[in-house]
């Protein structure tokens, strides 16, 4: 089982995000501890990690296999979050 973290920057854009879709994305977030790449999960180009949907909404995170650790680097609406 993976230990999740998650980053300033992501908690801060998380608090701001209304109901249902916090719930929903909190529940993806924690689901990771389970299975690091979910169905529909895809590799970023262009730099390191992974993103996984949540309705409109991008999980941007890393994977640290060795140690057995998710890095929660970003979230955000899916218009936002890859500029």
């Amino acid at each position: 089982m993976y230990q999740v973290t998650i980053k300033k920057h992501a908690l801060r854009s998380l608090e701001n995000i209304q109901e249902p879709y916090f719930s929903n994305i909190q529940a993806d977030i924690c689901s990771l501890a389970k299975d690091p790449t979910p169905p529909g999960y895809k590799k970023l180009k262009g730099r390191n990690g992974y993103r996984i949907r949540a309705s409109d909404y991008r999980i941007i995170y890393e994977v640290f296999d060795k140690v057995l650790l998710i890095d929660v680097i970003n979230l955000g609406h899916r218009k936002d979050i890859y500029s």
